[in-house]
């Protein structure tokens, strides 16, 4: 099927289209929850520039970048990254550790290294964690001997059912028992309040891991309303919720490198025959051909993009806006998406 496509770009060309699945989405609050409109989503210290002014620069404690395996050439650019979170290892339908990466891949960079785990699904995030059941004690085992070269172990578990709320508690109290001197972090979807019931309770995994990453994306994500990944309203609430909830010690907020394009409609779908029949009216279709005896035709129809992206200029009062908050480590999803323009924009501290 033929479509004519419209571009309505929200700035210039896009740095990047697409991205792989990124942590966030199966973790945070309901679109009703947390979604405003753009217009008023403005934080009321946020300094705009002109486009003849210079951007600030911000520095942090700790800056922490993710990094995809066959992705590895997206770090040579990462000038100011204290920590590299290495994605990463998952779990298979059996509750075993697959996917390791090498990590003499990495080896190499001068900075703190981070084996980061996922688990998919509720069903198996339910299965892989349940307690007095060998294939936990496995997974566990697995995950301790997998993280032995790194400095340390992220679990990036986004779809744990309720149901599993004290069994995930409890995994990170034997995770942190296990890894000794290695750091424990989590990934932890974005919050602007307390959720009941919350399995992603920040204030009951604080004890039990050396950093909490708030993923601070996916606002808007692949199938909701159009926005931004992070308006800066949203953000600035995710900022003081987590800082307020975690404490900067312990925090590190995440924020996007990539976009997201939306369609005005959905082409690909199925219909019942009438719905074929309204679709043959509407668009006058006149020539029906037949593939050994199936009926088939195609026409074209016009889709409205809309793009919502970062760049080093969004970045810059991003970071600006967290830092002036007191929040000293931030850290990106993911390395080798951003323009590089963005690195002159982030040092570290001294």
């Amino acid at each position: 099927m033929k479509y004519i496509i419209k571009y309505i770009l929200i700035a210039a060309v896009v740095f990047m289209m697409a991205c792989q699945t990124q942590p966030g989405e199966a973790q945070g609050e309901t679109a009703e929850e947390i979604t405003d409109t753009a217009e008023a989503d403005v934080p009321p210290g946020l300094v705009l520039r002109g486009p003849n002014e210079d951007l600030p620069v911000s520095s942090f404690r700790e800056v922490w970048g993710y990094l995809v395996v066959d992705r590895e050439f997206g770090m040579e650019s990462a000038h100011a990254v204290t920590d590299l979170a290495y994605f990463g290892a998952g779990v298979n339908r059996i509750g075993r550790l697959v996917g390791v990466p090498d990590f003499n891949r990495i080896s190499h960079f001068n900075v703190r290294k981070h084996l980061v785990a996922s688990c998919n699904g509720q069903a198996l995030s339910y299965f892989a964690l349940l307690e007095g059941r060998p294939e936990r004690e496995a997974l566990i085992r697995d995950l301790i001997r997998a993280a032995e070269p790194y400095d340390g172990l992220q679990i990036n578990f986004e779809t744990v059912p309720p149901e599993s709320r004290e069994a995930y508690l409890s995994f990170l109290r034997e995770l942190r028992a296990g890894l000794g001197n290695r750091m424990l972090t989590v990934a932890l979807g974005a919050r602007t309040r307390t959720l009941a019931n919350d399995v992603y309770d920040y204030a009951r995994i604080l004890p039990l891991v050396d950093r909490i990453l708030v993923m601070g994306y996916d606002e808007h994500w692949s199938t909701s309303t159009p926005g931004p990944i992070a308006s800066m309203g949203w953000s600035e609430r995710v900022a003081r919720y987590s800082l307020d909830t975690i404490g900067r010690e312990k925090l590190i907020l995440g924020m996007p490198f990539y976009g997201r394009r939306w369609g005005d409609i959905t082409p690909n779908m199925a219909f019942i025959h009438s719905g074929i029949e309204n679709i043959i009216s509407e668009n006058n279709i006149t020539e029906i051909e037949r593939l050994y005896g199936i009926p088939w035709f195609s026409y074209e129809e016009p889709v409205t993009m809309t793009v919502f992206y970062e760049d080093e200029y969004s970045l810059a009062l991003r970071m600006e806006m967290v830092k002036n908050m007191g929040i000293e480590a931030v850290g990106f999803w993911r390395l080798g998406q951003e323009t590089l323009d963005f690195w002159h924009y982030i040092k570290l501290e001294e």
